[in-house]
């Protein structure tokens, strides 16, 4: 977390992390435990895809405050 939390290169959000893997502009991918079951399906699966780390997160609040916005976050990541 310490890597996401103080790169200025990152994405936040669902969309902007599959957009990222799409692009393959993504170095590492954080995931929130208890997001969305089909959401978290689908970033693990196109970041295994993609061949890029995914990092587990026990909350998407816990998630949010490390990429310093003030909502639950499901998806985050830190790009190259």
């Amino acid at each position: 977390m310490e890597m996401l939390k103080s790169s200025p290169n990152r994405v936040v959000g669902t969309k902007q992390v599959l957009r990222g893997l799409k692009a393959g502009t993504l170095l590492r991918v954080y995931v929130a435990n208890d997001a969305d079951t089909f959401l978290y399906q689908r970033i693990t699966q196109a970041a295994e895809a993609a061949g890029v780390q995914v990092i587990r997160v026990a909350s998407m609040k816990e998630l949010g405050e490390a990429c310093a916005v003030q909502v639950p976050t499901a998806a985050a990541a830190v790009c190259r």
